[in-house]
């Protein structure tokens, strides 16, 4: 198929994997080289085939005398690998729908109908391609509480019938009516659920006085340094402080202090107007973020979308959102000093010295890995006090090292060439510009960086990098023949001292993903995993109450791997390290996202997104002939992104 005749929703993933970054800034791939080829000529290793090196992990546990018991932790009967039209979960499990796209939300929400959609009723029901949960304890019960879930994006070729996937984009740009881009911007931001489970099941409360949409017409409150900034003024808002609404919400987290952090990822997708490059300020900067990619059609009726007649609106998305669950009636908030970029997630720590850390991924090829630590300390005694922390703090961008350091880089205006003469106004200039700042500083081009979480039992960091085909050739050798990176891979960052507001840390590779059989693939999986058991692209994650490291991918499909995206347990410590098992399985054309785990680590909440998206090729899916009917399976109903409650059949904790 031509561009033009392939689905807007793959182009938006393909766009993703188009780098931005013109920069010279050394890659990730080059640092890697650099290290391994340096540490295995010190070990005398050179002549390791790439065969072998695909089981280093282990063999450097033994040389080195670490923890020698090779048992995995992770205590269940593993899935085997595939691809079907429904989700499977490991034997002893329940895997229970909670919610589907187009359920109620509020009290007054209408019955879904996917025949009779309005903005109005989608704007009370559950939105489109769930991604991120959270859980937020009631009172602190793991049985009781919030779920906060992101809605990134939306797939008009399965939500409304007659809409025709091949078709060129004018024909498509020209067919799409101002009440389906209505349907679509209710279907973006987030949703707020009360949910409870009761003798064993989870169900959703109804009628809950916290149950909330956010959309992308949501009105929403910009603080930090870019308030109010030159650059965040529009006709609409000529104060530079107010805005509408969250777009392409991807990853996020929660914290401590009970709120929703929900993490703007590609926002340059809903901006039009090609023909103002040239004709507008900043130029440079509108193409460092891929602004304007014109695949969605809002700017059809919303001029606020088109760069000619509103150039600074892009400005005003890209960020961090927070949110109060708990208050239905809160203003929710961009926190713009944690800067401006493809957010993918925000996982996060209370550092030893009270501060708050999050570290963030830049989710694009050759972009770049952040960190931002407050100025303040949490008040874990006193919540609303922490109201504003996210609002002061440095924000930092990371260069990793070919020795195994790394540092820590700040973007502070008024250092180095963070300048006035160096072209950044202020520091709200800088975090609007976060991207050209980081380039400017010589960060690590990293191979899409997606989720990081910290482990708070161990204080590692862990860094999803789902993949980049662009890595060229010269890379390939022995200690790292991954041209092109295909399979993405996972980074583990360790603080100096184990503080993490240090400037340095130190680094290592936990994992190369991909098929271990294959041996010019070069991945690292422990070689007790099994061939279910080894994933490729990993996405999202999470960090159980055992320190466990659970992996979410998306890109795994019959003709990239053979097998459907879905739910890995990985193992990150002693003997076992690197060994991975396969817990659940995506229906066909579905991302797996979430997940999250309940306090009592008795459930893992999971996001399954778009399914039937592109399920089998040709022809594509649509509304009325998908690949998939998941979870409803009637002829009635076109498949629903859903959240899933995993839980144990006969109770107790999740792989325990």
């Amino acid at each position: 198929m031509t561009q033009d005749a392939v689905p807007p929703s793959v182009i938006a993933e393909e766009r993703e994997d188009i780098a931005a970054n013109t920069s010279d800034n050394p890659t990730m791939g080059d640092i890697i080289l650099a290290r391994l080829s340096r540490r295995e000529l010190m070990s005398g290793m050179l002549a390791v085939s790439a065969a072998s090196l695909a089981v280093s992990p282990t063999l450097l546990l033994a040389a080195c005398g670490e923890a020698n018991d090779p048992t995995p932790s992770f205590k269940f009967d593993e899935l085997g690998a595939g691809a079907d039209e429904t989700h499977h979960v490991a034997a002893g499990y329940d895997a229970d729908v909670l919610i589907r796209w187009g359920d109620k939300v509020t009290a007054t929400a209408p019955t879904f109908d996917p025949n009779a959609q309005t903005p109005d009723s989608q704007s009370q029901q559950f939105g489109y391609n769930n991604d991120f949960i959270g859980y937020i304890p009631l009172d602190g019960a793991s049985t009781h509480g919030l779920l906060v879930v992101n809605h990134e994006y939306t797939n008009p070729e399965l939500m409304f019938p007659g809409v025709d996937p091949t078709a060129k984009k004018k024909a498509r740009y020209d067919k799409i009516t101002r009440e389906q881009v209505g349907i679509e911007m209710m279907a973006h931001g987030g949703s707020i659920i009360e949910v409870r489970r009761d003798k064993g099941k989870w169900s959703v409360v109804p009628d809950s006085k916290y149950a909330r949409r956010i959309t992308a017409e949501t009105e929403m409150r910009i603080s930090g340094p870019a308030a109010g900034h030159e650059k965040m003024q529009t006709s609409a808002d000529p104060t530079g402080t107010r805005v509408l609404g969250m777009i392409n919400n991807c990853a996020g987290a929660t914290t401590p202090w009970g709120t929703w952090l929900t993490c703007e990822e590609n926002f340059n997708l809903y901006f039009w107007g090609k023909g103002a490059i040239g004709k507008v300020a900043d130029t440079a900067t509108l193409a460092r973020y891929g602004i304007p990619a014109e695949l969605a059609f809002w700017a059809k009726f919303h001029d606020r979308f088109n760069v000619s007649k509103e150039p600074n609106e892009c400005n005003r998305f890209g960020w961090v959102v927070e949110i109060d669950p708990k208050d239905p009636t809160s203003v929710p908030v961009k926190r713009t000093a944690l800067g401006r970029f493809k957010h993918e997630g925000a996982g996060n720590i209370v550092n030893r010295d009270g501060r708050f850390v999050v570290y963030q991924g830049d989710d694009q090829r050759f972009d770049y890995v952040y960190r931002f630590v407050t100025r303040d300390a949490v008040d874990l005694e006193r919540p609303a006090a922490n109201k504003n922390i996210l609002d002061h703090g440095t924000l930092s961008v990371a260069r990793f090292n070919a020795d195994g350091t790394g540092v820590w880089l700040a973007l502070e205006h008024g250092t180095g060439p963070l300048t006035k003469a160096g072209g950044f106004t202020d520091q709200g200039d800088v975090v609007i510009r976060a991207r050209v700042a980081a380039d400017i500083l010589g960060a690590t081009k990293m191979d899409r960086p997606e989720d990081i979480e910290v482990n708070p039992k161990t204080g590692k960091v862990y860094v999803m990098l789902t993949n980049n085909a662009d890595r060229g050739p010269a890379a390939v050798d022995a200690a790292n023949p991954r041209a092109p990176n295909r399979f993405g891979h996972i980074v583990e960052i360790m603080p100096d001292g184990g503080d993490h507001a240090s400037p340095t840390f130190r680094w290592e590779i936990l994992v190369k993903c991909g098929d271990p059989a294959v041996a010019e693939i070069g991945a690292t999986f422990n070689p007790l995993t099994t061939s279910n058991g080894w994933f490729a692209m990993p996405d999202n994650c999470a960090v159980d109450a055992l320190g466990r490291l659970w992996i979410a991918t998306d890109g795994n499909t019959p003709a990239a791997t053979g097998r459907a995206d879905g739910i890995w347990a990985l193992e990150t410590e002693g003997a076992a390290r690197g060994t991975s098992k396969l817990f659940f399985r995506c229906p066909i054309g579905a991302e797996m996202c979430g997940p999250a785990f309940a306090p009592d680590a008795e459930t893992l909440f999971v996001a399954v997104q778009h399914p039937a998206e592109g399920g089998r090729g040709e022809p594509a899916s649509t509304f009325a002939d998908p690949s998939t009917r998941w979870p409803d399976f009637k002829s009635t109903m076109p498949p629903r992104p859903s959240v899933i409650a995993i839980t144990r059949k006969s109770g107790g904790k999740i792989a325990v």
